[in-house]
C-alpha cells in the first residue's frame, strides 16, 4: 500500500485478499484501543481482546519496554499506543514505519487498512466485508493478541525456568519455548547457570501442543537437543518448491526422545525453522508441529546454536525459579547422582541397585532383567572406577520432579574399560531420587 489514495481504491474495490483483510480484521486487534471511534460491544471486547491482553497480569513499565529488543513488535505496539491516545495520524505514521521496514508484515498492513477505514466510518462489527476469509482474519487477530501479550509480559531478568538445572561448560546457550505465550527464550550459560538474553515470537502446531502421533499437527513438549542444521540451499535441493515453507533454514531436534518413545509417542521431523518468503511471520498456531520464527529471527538465533549440544525445552507455560531455589534443587539431584556413581564403584550391587526404580527400563530391559544382569557382571570384577564429566541436568516440563541427566562416562574395571556418553531419567519417588531410564546418548 504505497499511499492513502491507492489504499482507499483497494478498500472500495475487491482487488486483493490482503486489502479486504485490512478493512476488517484489525477491528478486533485495535478496537480495545480506539474508544468511541470503534463501536464494538463490551462482550466482544471481553471475549476476544481485553481478556487476552489483561491475562498477563502485568503492566509494562518503561524499563521493561526498554528491555524488549524485537523491533517489529516494538514499532507495532507503538502504533497501538498512538491509537489508544486517539492520535490517528501519528498511528498511521508509525505503521508506515513498520511496513517500510517489514513490507511482508501482514498484520501491519491489516492495521493500516483499518486506520484508513476508520477515517471514513466507525467500525461496527467484525467481518463487515463479506468476501473476507474468516480463517485468515482469525489468524491475524490471534497474532495481534499474542504479540501484545508478549510485549506486556515482564522479562525474566531475575528468574530462570526451573528446567535449566545445570548446563555443561560447553553448552553456551539454552532455548526454552513457551507455547502458551508464543515465545522462545534464549538463556546464556554463565558458570553453569542460565541467564536471560532475549526472546522471540514463534509459531507452533496448528492443533496446539503435546504431540502424540504422526500427523497430528501438534508441537511436542519435553527436553530436546538440536541435532543438525539445514541451510536454505540444502532444503531446496532436497524438497524443491516445498522448501519455501521453511524459509531461510531449519534446526532439527531429537523428537521423539527416550521419554517420548517410552510413552508411545510417534512422529518425526520436528524442527525450528523460518517462514515462507512472502510473509514476515505466521499466526501463533499455523505449523505442522514445528516451531517457526521469522526469517530474521531465525538467522539471529542460529548463531547461538551448537549442533548436538544446545538444549531446546518446550513447555506449555513456564515454571520460573530464582537462582537460590535452583542451587538447592541442583545440589539435591547432584548428591543422588554422586551416590549412584560411588555405589557402583563399591561393587555392592544391592546398594547400587537401590538407585533404580522398580519401573526402570532401558527399552529392552526392565528392572528385573537389569538387576540380574548387573549382579552377573559385577560378580566377575575385582574393582571398578567410574568418572563422570560434563554433566547436564534438565527438569522435564509438565512432569513434576522428572530430570534428564546427560554425562560423559569414563568406565574402567578389572576386565573392561570404555568411554561413552550416557543419559538417565531420574524421578523422585517417596522423597528420594530413582533412575527410570538409562542408555547411550548421541555423541556431540
Amino acid at each position: 500500500m504505497a499511499d492513502s489514495a491507492r489504499t482507499k481504491r483497494r478498500l472500495t474495490g475487491r482487488a486483493s485478499v490482503l486489502a479486504i483483510t485490512s478493512l476488517v480484521a484489525v477491528a478486533g486487534a485495535t478496537a480495545f484501543f480506539m474508544g468511541d471511534r470503534v463501536q464494538l460491544s463490551a462482550a466482544f471486547l471481553s471475549a476476544n481482546y481485553a481478556k487476552g491482553i489483561s491475562s498477563t497480569g502485568t503492566t509494562s513499565t518503561a524499563k521493561q519496554q526498554a528491555a524488549f529488543d524485537q523491533p517489529a513488535e516494538a514499532l507495532l505496539v507503538k502504533t497501538l499506543a498512538e491509537i489508544s491516545n486517539k492520535r490517528m495520524d501519528n498511528a498511521l505514521t508509525e505503521i508506515d514505519k513498520v511496513i517500510g521496514a517489514y513490507p511482508n508484515f501482514r498484520l501491519a498492513h491489516l492495521i493500516k487498512g483499518d486506520l484508513l477505514l476508520a477515517r471514513a466510518r466507525p467500525l461496527s462489527a467484525m467481518g463487515s466485508a463479506t468476501d473476507a476469509p474468516q480463517e485468515q482474519l482469525d489468524d491475524l487477530r490471534d497474532e495481534a493478541r499474542a504479540r501484545l501479550v508478549r510485549y506486556h509480559s515482564e522479562r525474566p531478568k531475575a528468574q530462570v525456568p526451573r528446567y535449566l538445572l545445570q548446563m555443561t561448560p560447553e553448552q553456551r546457550h539454552a532455548l526454552v519455548v513457551d507455547t502458551a505465550k508464543s515465545t522462545l527464550y534464549v538463556f546464556e550459560n554463565r558458570n553453569g547457570e542460565a541467564r536471560y538474553v532475549t526472546d522471540y515470537y514463534v509459531t507452533i502446531g496448528k492443533q496446539g501442543m503435546d504431540k502424540y502421533r504422526e500427523g497430528d499437527n501438534k508441537t511436542p513438549l519435553g527436553v530436546y537437543h538440536v541435532t543438525g542444521s539445514i541451510s536454505r540451499e540444502m532444503l531446496s535441493n532436497k524438497y524443491g518448491k516445498l522448501a519455501e515453507q521453511y524459509g531461510v533454514g531449519a534446526l532439527p531436534i531429537n523428537y521423539p526422545n527416550e521419554w517420548d518413545r517410552r510413552g508411545g509417542r510417534k512422529g518425526h521431523g520436528i524442527w525450528l525453522h523460518g517462514v515462507p518468503f512472502d510473509t514476515y511471520s505466521r499466526p501463533p498456531r499455523a505449523s505442522n508441529g514445528c516451531v517457526a520464527l521469522t526469517n530474521e529471527d531465525f538467522m539471529t538465533l542460529s548463531k547461538s546454536v551448537q549442533v548436538g549440544m544446545t538444549p531446546v525445552i518446550i513447555a506449555n507455560g513456564i515454571e520460573w525459579s530464582n537462582p537460590d531455589e535452583m542451587r538447592t534443587m541442583r545440589t539435591d539431584l547432584s548428591q543422588a547422582f554422586e551416590g549412584w556413581r560411588s555405589d557402583w564403584e563399591s561393587l555392592n550391587t544391592g546398594t547400587y541397585l537401590k538407585h533404580y526404580s522398580t519401573q526402570f527400563s532401558t527399552g529392552t530391559q526392565n528392572y528385573k532383567s537389569w538387576s540380574e544382569y548387573k549382579h552377573q557382571v559385577n560378580g566377575a570384577k575385582t574393582w571398578i572406577k567410574v568418572n563422570v564429566d560434563n554433566v547436564s541436568m534438565f527438569f522435564y516440563p509438565g512432569a513434576g520432579d522428572l530430570a534428564v541427566v546427560t554425562f560423559e562416562q569414563d568406565y574402567a574395571s578389572s576386565n573392561l574399560s570404555g568411554q561413552t556418553r550416557r543419559r538417565q531419567y531420574w524421578k523422585k519417588e517417596s522423597g528420594g531420587w530413582k533412575i527410570l531410564y538409562e542408555g547411550l546418548a548421541p555423541s556431540t
